[in-house]
């Protein structure tokens, strides 16, 4: 069988978690078809980052290094993509669906004649592969089966667990020859954007606040207090970010963050699928509503009937007094 080709992403010298989402998946498809996992890691100064990878699953690593791989190029990095393709023969890439996913995957794709399909959030292999992505804004979910080869597919991060597991693998230099007249623009810098809100896709308690709360004002007097209390973090649904209630930092869903946390706790939250599909694979799910047939109680694993204005606030003293904080 054809490998499976994980395309890494590396920041500040280490591999992103989302790559090893990706790893997580790959490994799921190459255990059903007996193929085997190859990653390529490209960068400038990148030799520790791959030997991470290889360690934790990567398989055999490719590992491009020049200077021009210093910072993003589409240019660039297509062709270390384009040298890994030459080496491993894949009938699967997976990026991971963020800025440079975006903007890589579908040119890598054009370029192998391949098929493409964009942010998925799962994937299965049962005789034939199908990878799962959400349409008309996440109100349903589609399934594609390719009919070319390869496959380029982009994952949306916290879409699955990191692979964890330590499987050694290998690191192979890989030759990319690359000049500056290869590069149609020309890096200056990155800037950083101000930090608004929390990074909720490594939030491992969440507490999210929906609409039911009825004002702005009640997120930092009911919802923030019990996530404080918690050690967690403050989430919304989208139409509290539409309201302009809290920033789109704080938004969970399908188009606002995918989140997996160990607990998730969603308060005056009626369950919209766009909500659903960007927390239904928390470890532990708690919904409180005070309407019994709201659809947050289907992927709730404990709900709770009532007026969350009672609820939340005796969910706060209760965790502070456990903590000796009453």
């Amino acid at each position: 069988m054809a490998s499976i080709l994980v395309i890494a992403e590396v920041q500040n010298g280490k591999v992103r978690e989302s790559s090893y989402e990706l790893v997580s998946f790959a490994r799921r498809i190459a255990k059903a078809q007996g193929s085997e996992v190859r990653s390529l890691v490209a960068g400038k100064g990148a030799s520790a980052a791959a030997e991470e990878l290889a360690k934790k699953g990567g398989g055999e690593v490719y590992l491009a290094e020049h200077d021009l791989l210093a910072h993003y190029s589409v240019d660039a990095f297509g062709k270390a993509v384009r040298a890994a393709v030459a080496a491993a023969s894949p009938g699967i890439l997976l990026f991971s669906h963020t800025p440079i996913g975006w903007d890589l995957a579908p040119r890598i794709a054009a370029a192998l004649d391949g098929a493409f399909v964009s942010d998925c959030f799962n994937v299965e292999e049962s005789g034939k592969l199908v990878f799962l992505r959400r349409v008309f804004n996440g109100k349903l979910d589609a399934r594609f089966v390719p009919s070319a080869s390869p496959v380029v597919a982009t994952f949306q991060p916290g879409a699955t667990s990191p692979f964890e597991g330590a499987l050694d693998g290998k690191v192979t230099p890989l030759q990319v020859a690359i000049s500056p007249q290869d590069l149609r623009a020309k890096f200056i810098e990155v800037r950083t954007a101000q930090k608004q809100g929390v990074d909720l896709s490594k939030a491992e308690i969440i507490v999210s606040g929906g609409r039911g709360l009825g004002a702005p004002e009640k997120f930092p007097e009911v919802i923030q207090p019990l996530a404080d209390a918690l050690g967690g973090a403050m989430g919304a649904s989208r139409p509290v970010v539409d309201a302009g209630w809290l920033p789109h930092a704080y938004q969970v869903g399908s188009s606002g963050q995918t989140v997996t946390p160990k607990l998730y706790i969603a308060a005056g939250i009626s369950g919209a699928i766009q909500h659903l599909v960007g927390m239904k694979n928390s470890n532990f799910i708690v919904a409180i509503n005070k309407d019994a047939d709201a659809p947050i109680f289907e992927v709730a694993n404990l709900g709770v009937v009532g007026d969350l204005f009672e609820i939340v606030p005796a969910l706060t003293k209760a965790v502070n007094q456990a903590k000796g904080k009453a």
